[in-house]
Order: structure tokens, then sequence, then C-alpha cells
């Protein structure tokens, strides 16, 4: 009895494990790039962002060592875009509908 779930494929449809989303940061509905994650990997890639802008004024005072402070935005920045580019949808200019047009 337990076991008809298994067996039955009608049953099996409504039954799919949850798997994570194909892609970590959606693309925008206006303009080009992407909006705010959809993915909790995502979330985890902001916040390591978010983290790296408040630590690097902190240890590179942007008066004194401006090259490492331009230096170290810039590569945090180039890293991030990266990953949106490998873990997002694929970036194109959308004026809001929903359709794949231009």
């Amino acid at each position: 009895m337990s076991n008809d779930i298994v067996t039955r494929p009608d049953l099996m449809r409504l039954y799919k494990p949850m798997e994570d989303p194909k892609y970590w940061f959606p693309a925008k509905r206006y303009g080009w790039g992407w909006g705010l994650p959809c993915a909790w990997q995502g979330w985890m890639v902001m916040l390591g962002y978010v983290l790296l802008m408040i630590l690097i004024p902190l240890v590179f005072n942007p008066v004194i060592n401006w090259i490492e402070f331009t230096a170290s935005v810039f590569i945090a920045t180039f890293t991030l875009v990266v990953v949106c580019l490998l873990k997002g949808e694929p970036p194109k200019w959308r004026w809001g509908n929903t359709d794949d047009e231009v």
C-alpha cells in the first residue's frame, strides 16, 4: 500500500522533489541586469558583498590607501558581476513584457 505512489506514474508527477532554482539572480523586468536574488545562494553572495563593502574602508583608509581601497572595491564588484553572469539569467535589455521579444 505504501508503494502505490511510487508505482503509479499519474501520481509520480505530483510528488516532485524540491529542486534548487535554476538561477540565483533573476533578470530585471526593465533595463539590463539582475534584480534581487531568488535563491538562498544568491542572498549569501549579496551578504558577502555587503560585508566586504563595510570591511574594505575599515581595512584600507580611502584617504591614505586610496589605491588599495579602489582595487579592493573593484575586485569585489567584478567578482559579484561574474557570479551574476554565471548564476543569473542571461542579461539582455528588457522593456517589461514577459515574452522573449526585445
